[in-house]
């Protein structure tokens, strides 16, 4: 005979089914909406109004405000300087990210630091620096007086300022890239017999193209964009030691709106160009990682 047993009564919390709650659909909309204004009141707005005023009195006053002398040399300065830090820098981010990330050494921590400093020193203050070594009253500067040889207020400091300002943005991009790949493969082909050169070539560079392409390009915006470093290096020379945003900042103090907007617009169109590169390399790299 089966036996019977009493009717278990289970707790009101666990007879009912569980509601799953859903997000409220009124909070996106709200966070996207203010995402949006800020964006507007930041960055779309500013920027319309610089191409607007740059091309307020038509687009031949624009055209020759970019072609006048001292325009067109600050254009070339900044390109130079441009071209010789970003490479430069390039070199220095390998390096350091591969040292960093696939070995250990004495002093690794201090590196990272040294590589870090630019971030948080002032643009001014290392212009300054420069100022104090290579300056005519400078560490070196009677020396360099003596040899005829000019850094502060010359070609030379200005890119000296721009390397120093720059040199963290490839390093940074490629350190937790390296870090994040391990050194298994490197030390695979270290067995198959492969030089450090082949290994850097062959295996790790291809591993991290698009950061490094991507911190290229950070490095190359930063270089063209650079201010307060440069300002204090170059003297202010108009047409030899101006490049574009100082020029921008000489004809805005001498009311060329215009003009000033003129040569601004070409900087901001550097920044979109740079902006529209970026993001045409992330959704490349995204691509990748998922095939």
């Amino acid at each position: 005979m089966a036996a019977i047993y009493p009717p278990v009564s289970l707790p009101a919390t666990l007879s009912r089914p569980r509601t799953v709650r859903r997000p409220i659909p009124w909070i996106p909309i709200v966070l996207v909406s203010i995402a949006l204004t800020y964006l507007a009141l930041f960055l779309f707005v500013p920027l319309a109004a610089v191409f607007f005023e740059a091309f307020k009195k038509g687009a031949g006053f624009y055209w020759d405000a970019i072609r006048e002398p001292d325009a067109w040399s600050a254009i070339q300065l900044t390109l130079i300087a441009a071209a010789i830090a970003v490479p430069l820098n390039l070199v220095f981010g390998i390096a350091a990210a591969w040292a960093i990330a696939k070995f250990d050494f004495r002093g690794k921590s201090l590196l990272i630091t040294l590589i870090d400093l630019p971030f948080s020193v002032s643009p001014v203050i290392s212009g300054l620096i420069y100022v104090l070594i290579f300056g005519l009253q400078g560490w070196v500067g009677p020396w360099l007086s003596e040899h005829d040889i000019k850094i502060i207020f010359a070609v030379p400091g200005i890119v000296l300022a721009t390397i120093f300002v720059t040199f963290p943005f490839v390093a940074r991009e490629l350190i937790p890239l390296m870090q994040a790949q391990g050194r298994e493969e490197e030390e695979a082909a270290a067995v198959l017999g492969a030089s450090g050169w082949q290994t850097l070539w062959y295996v790790t560079l291809p591993n991290v193209k698009w950061g490094l392409i991507y911190g290229v390009i950070l490095c190359n915006a930063r270089a063209m964009g650079e201010f307060g470093a440069v300002s204090v290096v170059s003297g202010h020379i108009r047409g030899a030691t101006n490049t574009l945003p100082l020029h921008v900042e000489i004809l805005y103090n001498e009311y060329a709106f215009a003009a000033a907007f003129a040569c601004a617009s070409l900087l901001a169109f550097l920044a979109l160009l740079t902006l529209a590169i970026k993001s045409f390399i992330e959704s490349r790299e995204s691509k990748e990682s998922r095939t």
